[in-house]
C-alpha cells in the first residue's frame, strides 16, 4: 500500500513527492481545539441551551477531540452553568473557557472548572481604535493583567490576538512578545478573524512566529474566502501545533474551519493522524446541526446526505463496473470511514441505461435492454415535472407502463397522488 492509496482512501500521489514535502514541519503532536460551543454558536440565529451544550461536548469527546472550548462565562448565566457542567463531566478532552482581557472573566473561567483559558484582545491598531474605542496602551495593559491573573490561577493560558492577519507582521510580533515577557502565555493563537489571508502567507508568518516566540503556536481561521482549511494546514506545516475548528464549519459570517475537512485532509493527503474517530463525523454533524437548526447542501463535503448518491448515467456505469474490486475509483475515501451511507445509484433527469439496470436488478424486474431504454425518457420526464429524484414507486409505475403490466397497487397509488 502507498500512503495515498489504502483500503480506506485514494488521494493524489503528488502530495507525496519529496520536493512537495520537503518544506513541511508538522509537529509530532497536533491537537484539535473545537470552538463549536462558543464561536460556532456565534452563527446568526444559533442558540445552544445549557443541556444541549453538555450533549455536544460529550459527542466531541467521544470523537476524540483533544480540547473543547466550552463557552464564555460572561455571555449569560446559562453559558456559565454549561461550562461548569461540562468541566464536571470528567471527559478525556481538556475543557477551555474563552475570556476577554478582563480579570473578572479569567476568574470566572477558573470558577467554572476550566483547565485552560483563551484570552482575546484585538491586535491591529485600527480595530483597537475603531471597533473597541481603546488606546493601544489600554489594550496592552489589559492583556498583561489578564494573562498574569490566568497564570496565578493555574490556568493554561492561550493569548489570542483578534485580526492577526490584518496587522503588520512586525507589529504583531511586538504585541505577542510584550505579553509573553511582561504578562504570561503558555501558547499564542494567530487569528485570521476575517478570512483574508492565503496559505503561502500563513506558512511564512507562522514559521517566523514559532521561531521568534519559542512558544506553541495555534491557528484560528475563518472561511470568508473559503481558504480556512488550506490556511490551517499551512500553519500546521509551518510548525503550529493546535488547529481551531467547529463541527461542519459553524460560525459567524461564512463560518469557522470545519473539523471534518481538516482532519480528513490531514489524514489522507498528508499522513497526519490526529487520533480522531472519523467514523463518527456524520452522526456528530447531524446531531449538532439539528440542535443549531442549520441545514447544509446535500453535496456538502464529507457529511452531506446526498454526497454518495450517483445520478449521472455515465458515472453510474463507471461505478457499477468498479465497485466490487475497485470501490475507490469513484470516491476519494470510503463512506464507512466518515459514517456516511454507502454509495448508491439514484434515478433522475441525468440517469441512463446503467441506472435503470441497477434498479431493475435491485427490484428483480425482468426487462430487455430495449425496454429499459424505453424507460429512460419517462424517468427524465418525471424528474423534469417534479424537479426531483424518482421514488421507487414512481419507477415501478414507469416499469408497469413500459412492460404493459399492472403496477403494484402501492406504487400506482403513490405515483398517481404525486401527479
Amino acid at each position: 500500500m502507498n500512503p495515498w492509496k489504502t483500503k480506506k482512501w485514494f488521494t493524489s500521489p503528488w502530495n507525496w513527492l519529496p520536493e512537495v514535502r520537503k518544506p513541511f514541519n508538522f509537529p509530532q503532536t497536533i491537537k484539535l481545539h473545537d470552538v463549536t460551543l462558543r464561536d460556532g454558536e456565534q452563527q446568526t440565529g444559533v442558540v445552544f441551551r445549557r443541556e444541549e451544550k453538555v450533549a455536544i461536548a460529550k459527542k466531541l469527546a467521544a470523537m476524540g477531540v483533544h480540547r473543547i472550548e466550552a463557552g464564555m462565562p460572561a455571555v449569560s448565566p446559562q453559558d456559565r452553568a454549561a461550562i461548569s457542567d461540562i468541566a464536571a463531566l470528567g471527559l478525556k478532552s481538556q475543557i477551555f473557557s474563552f475570556a476577554r482581557c478582563v480579570v473578572g472573566d479569567i476568574k470566572a473561567a477558573k470558577e467554572c472548572g476550566a483547565t485552560g483559558v483563551i484570552v482575546e484582545i484585538p491586535s491591529s491598531d485600527h480595530i483597537i481604535k475603531n471597533a473597541y474605542g481603546w488606546t493601544v496602551d489600554r489594550a496592552m495593559k489589559s492583556s498583561i493583567d489578564a494573562t498574569l491573573a490566568a497564570k496565578e490561577l493555574g490556568l493554561y493560558t492561550v493569548f489570542f490576538t483578534i485580526d492577526s492577519t490584518r496587522t503588520e507582521v512586525d507589529r504583531l510580533l511586538e504585541i505577542a512578545e510584550t505579553v509573553a515577557n511582561e504578562g504570561h502565555m503558555d501558547a499564542y493563537t494567530i487569528a485570521d478573524s476575517f478570512g483574508g489571508v492565503g496559505p503561502e502567507a500563513v506558512y511564512h508568518v507562522v514559521k517566523k512566529v514559532v521561531k521568534r516566540l519559542k512558544k506553541p503556536v495555534e491557528i484560528h481561521c475563518h472561511m470568508d474566502y473559503n481558504m480556512g482549511v488550506a490556511n490551517t494546514i499551512a500553519a500546521l506545516q509551518a510548525g503550529a501545533s493546535v488547529a481551531h475548528v467547529t463541527v461542519t464549519g459553524l460560525g459567524e459570517r461564512a463560518g469557522n474551519v470545519p473539523l471534518e475537512d481538516t482532519v480528513m485532509a490531514l489524514k489522507t493527503m498528508y499522513g497526519v493522524d490526529m487520533g480522531i474517530k472519523t467514523e463518527k463525523f456524520c452522526e456528530t454533524s447531524k446531531f449538532v446541526l439539528d440542535l443549531a437548526k442549520v441545514t447544509i447542501p446535500g453535496n456538502r463535503p464529507i457529511v452531506g446526505d446526498m454526497l454518495y448518491q450517483i445520478e449521472s448515467g455515465i458515472v453510474a456505469g463507471f461505478f457499477r463496473k468498479a465497485r466490487e474490486k475497485h470501490p475507490l475509483e469513484y470516491v476519494p475515501f470510503s463512506a464507512a470511514m466518515v459514517g456516511q451511507k454507502p454509495v448508491g445509484i439514484v434515478l433522475g433527469k441525468n440517469s441512463g441505461l446503467p441506472s435503470v439496470q441497477e434498479f431493475c436488478e435491485k427490484l428483480k424486474i425482468n426487462a430487455t435492454e430495449e425496454q429499459m431504454m424505453a424507460m429512460i425518457p419517462l424517468i427524465k420526464e418525471r424528474s423534469f415535472k417534479t424537479k426531483d429524484l424518482l421514488t421507487e414507486d414512481e419507477f415501478l409505475a414507469i416499469v408497469a407502463k413500459v412492460l404493459k403490466t399492472k403496477a403494484p397497487k402501492k406504487a400506482a397509488k403513490k405515483a398517481a397522488k404525486k401527479r
